[in-house]
């Protein structure tokens, strides 16, 4: 506290004695009641016990200097002695406090030890807030500097410490004689300085600092009804509230940042205040604040800008009517990656498709925002002389510029000098189109796991003609039946009267009800037809269809009936592992050592939000005794339960569909598959480790479902390749004949064993090496590595790495 103390005025000898006159004698009154009070439960307060109520009747003066005696205790004492309510019961009322009073109190504050209860600021705030402006005129700086103290301080009591921050910013206002409310927006964060600084009349008018105050005391994000009823009467008796409370939020929204958690519960009761407001214009605004409350930054994605306002604004945008409210929370329910915010996003969901009659799918796919583009994908607007145009492609949003009909590259220096907002906005909406195709990237993947079924015209205008789905919707299979019960899958194809579904042979097949094509549903031989036409056509699936993975239930997991061991007892790189997992929509808590550290549970929703997969992993202990980081993870069981209303009932792994099954192992095995150290090439060069067994077994191991595939995608990629006749492909490896030796590389952990005494190769895996060869997919890095490396090894007497060199010549 050495930064606030400094600017603390001395006391004079008289007015120190003046202070603690009868403080001896008050001490000894006060700590004898005490005494008898402790004798209660631990768990009441003692400003609660009978004996208590003879201090109220104590004369004014003996309780001024007994709350000094308790305040000497709590700040000086050896040991913590949580006096909060003492000291508040014993300085309420009109007691005759000086500005020496106040004095004396910081100064043995900041001698003092300062425990985390924060019963040391409890009587300095209380006669701050009681004494005249022109006694604490000359304290302002003090009291300034210990505010912005106590806003970071992350060791003292939150209610303690809010308390404090507000009486002691009530006090610097009414001794600058601005009506600011310090207290609320304070320097804890940047957004309390900026809008400070924007709204200094709106913010100091008449009503409003009572107004914001009030908002400040919402304690929960379901507001009580008196609360709400106070507030509706500030409301009413404040002129023009609602465009403060208008201009505040819109202020938040233009900032998007990190909210101190007093300026999160402000802006929290003040989305209460927005709901009152019945209007569209209030709907957008709130869905913009939910929006910006729930976002988070990119290196911490589970911590929200602002959780508290998030959660009350999430609920409240539900009951709105409309489309912005469904398109929003739609959103939020694949960006957010927050626990708490994303369970009450799929309550809302819930909510809104309760209300409106359809599904928490449906809800999803009704709400994909188009942006304003066509149905061609692309919005095309005049800037001056120039035509911009922002395209939907593949996975991205591009921004292009064309003049005259002729295309620009990058953008004309002329918009960058005279139409700067206007590019700005274009950068902006490009952002959100591509934020847009990302998620529902992931929302159409995620239907894969579910057995939903369209008609042909809902299915046409939401998967083929919406410019976001289509993107993906148009390069996928589906099938299509007249009666439900016989099924052909076809793709989609747009002809002179529309889009229709042909099948390989190119044939229109006839369409009622449409689905999802999936190979756990189709024979192999169809399955096998429906790779090679995707390889024949040159189609890039927006994720494995055509070779996807299919994971059956085993005869071992029907023995444990209850859980699958199938990817068990795996060391995997935890930081690598937990990225992916919340890369793939899985919420896990992170790893540590700390109570409740040491194993976590990761979850995700499947088959709509009806069926839950849990995949359980714990810490591996760092061998150095002195590093508490996490570097590993071991794999443990996956288990799987059932939504029953707001609950999940565990299900046994027998009676779990076989899609959600077999999509649950596939992410999974994905992540064994990517973070194993198996996996790392470099690992074998680490000598005598603990885990050095595991690497050696799994490296080589047998190939699981994913590295099936990625054979199967090989046998029908090598014939394609220049050095074909260098190349045999084996049950595990890829055989490669270079000109100095001859390799085998592993399809599961891409490792590579050089003839012929099966020597490790230790290569690092660099840019792709594949060039034009068209892939099916592009979320099997594993498969363009190993490519990479085939290519590479071909040509052994051409590699000049050093590195490599000195391997081969050994």
């Amino acid at each position: 506290m050495d930064d606030w103390t400094a600017a603390l005025p001395a006391l004079t000898d008289t007015d120190r004695r003046q202070v603690e006159a009868g403080l001896t004698e008050a001490d000894a009154r006060i700590r004898a009641v005490l005494h008898v009070a402790s004798t209660y439960h631990w768990g009441s307060s003692v400003t609660e016990v009978p004996e208590w109520k003879a201090v109220a009747s104590w004369p004014v003066e003996q309780r001024r200097s007994a709350a000094l005696a308790m305040h000497l205790e709590s700040c000086t004492g050896s040991i913590p002695t949580a006096l909060n309510d003492v000291v508040r019961s014993l300085a309420d009322g009109d007691l005759p406090w000086t500005r020496s009073d106040l004095v004396w109190c910081l100064d043995v504050a900041g001698r003092g030890w300062g425990y985390e209860d924060g019963a040391h600021l409890e009587l300095p705030a209380t006669i701050a807030a009681r004494l005249t402006p022109a006694e604490l005129v000359d304290l302002v700086p003090t009291l300034d500097a210990l505010m912005s103290e106590l806003v970071h301080d992350q060791f003292i009591a939150v209610e303690a410490r809010r308390r404090a921050v507000r009486l002691i910013g009530q006090a610097i206002d009414r001794a600058t004689g601005t009506g600011l409310p310090t207290g609320l927006f304070h320097n804890g964060d940047e957004f309390g300085p900026l809008v400070r600084a924007e709204m200094v009349a709106a913010l100091g008018a008449p009503g409003v600092p009572e107004l914001l105050t009030h908002c400040a005391t919402l304690g929960r994000p379901a507001a009580p009804v008196t609360w709400q009823r106070r507030l509706d009467e500030l409301l009413a008796g404040t002129p023009g509230a609602a465009e403060v409370v208008r201009s505040v939020l819109e202020a938040f929204v233009a900032y998007c940042g990190p909210l101190h958690d007093d300026a999160d519960l402000v802006v929290r009761g003040l989305v209460w205040a927005l709901s009152r407001q019945p209007d569209e214009r209030a709907t957008d605004l709130l869905a913009r604040v939910t929006a910006a409350a729930a976002a988070a930054p990119r290196e911490a994605s589970g911590f929200p800008h602002a959780q508290k306002t998030a959660l009350a604004a999430i609920a409240l945008l539900a009951g709105r009517t409309g489309e912005v409210p469904v398109r929003t929370l739609a959103k939020l329910a694949v960006t957010v990656r927050n626990k708490a915010v994303q369970s009450r996003v799929q309550g809302a969901l819930a909510r809104v498709g309760a209300l409106r009659g359809w599904s928490m799918s449906e809800v999803l796919e009704l709400a994909v925002d188009d942006h304003g583009l066509g149905p061609d994908g692309r919005l095309c607007t005049g800037i001056g002389p120039y035509e911009a145009t922002i395209e939907a492609t593949g996975d991205k949003a591009r921004l292009a510029f064309t003049r005259d009909g002729n295309p620009l590259r990058g953008v004309p220096a002329p918009i960058r000098d005279a139409y700067g907002h206007e590019l700005r906005q274009l950068r902006d909406l490009v952002k959100r189109v591509g934020a847009s195709l990302a998620a529902e990237r992931q929302r159409a993947e995620g239907l894969l796991s579910e057995e939903r079924t369209w008609s042909y015209s809902d299915w046409s205008s939401r998967y083929l003609e919406h410019p976001i789905t289509a993107a993906y919707g148009r390069r996928l299979v589906w099938e299509t039946s007249t009666d439900g019960q016989r099924w052909t899958a076809g793709l989609p194809r747009h002809d002179s009267d529309g889009w229709t579904i042909a099948d390989r042979q190119g044939r229109a097949i006839p369409d009622n009800l449409v689905r999802l094509w999936h190979p756990a549903r189709a024979t192999t031989d169809e399955v096998l037809a429906w790779r090679e036409h995707v390889l024949a056509i040159g189609l890039t699936q927006p994720f494995k269809q055509a070779f996807r993975e299919v994971y059956l239930l085993t005869p071992a997991e029907e023995r444990t009936h209850a859980y699958s061991n199938r990817f068990a007892a795996h060391i995997l790189r935890y930081r690598q592992a937990n990225a992916l997992m919340r890369a793939r929509g899985w919420q896990a808590g992170y790893l540590g050592t700390w109570d409740g550290g040491y194993e976590s549970e990761a979850t995700k929703p499947f088959g709509g939000g009806t069926w839950r997969a849990s995949f359980h992993h714990q810490l591996v202990e760092n061998a150095d005794e002195r590093r508490y980081d996490v570097e590993f993870c071991s794999t443990d069981q996956v288990r799987f339960a059932r939504r029953d209303g707001v609950a999940w009932q565990p299900t046994p792994v027998v009676d779990v569909p076989p899609l959600v099954f077999s999509e649950a192992m596939r992410d999974v095995d994905l992540f064994v598959g990517v973070t194993s150290i198996a996996t790392d090439p470099e690992w074998a060069d680490r000598g005598e480790d603990r885990f050095h067994a595991y690497w050696r077994s799994t490296a080589s191991a047998a190939l699981s479902q994913s590295a099936e595939v990625r054979r199967d995608a090989l046998a029908r990629l090598l014939p394609r390749l220049t050095i074909a006749d260098r190349l045999h492909l084996g049950d595990r490896y890829l055989q490669v004949r270079g000109n100095v030796r001859d390799y085998r590389i592993h399809l599961g952990s891409g490792n590579i064993l050089m003839a012929p005494d099966d020597v490790y190769l230790c290569v690092v895996a660099g840019r792709d090496r594949t060039g034009r060869l068209h892939l099916p997919f592009d979320d099997d890095p594993m498969l363009s590595t190993i490519l990479s490396k085939a290519i590479m090894l071909a040509a052994d007497d051409t590699i000049t790495d050093p590195t490599v060199f000195r391997q081969l010549a050994r």
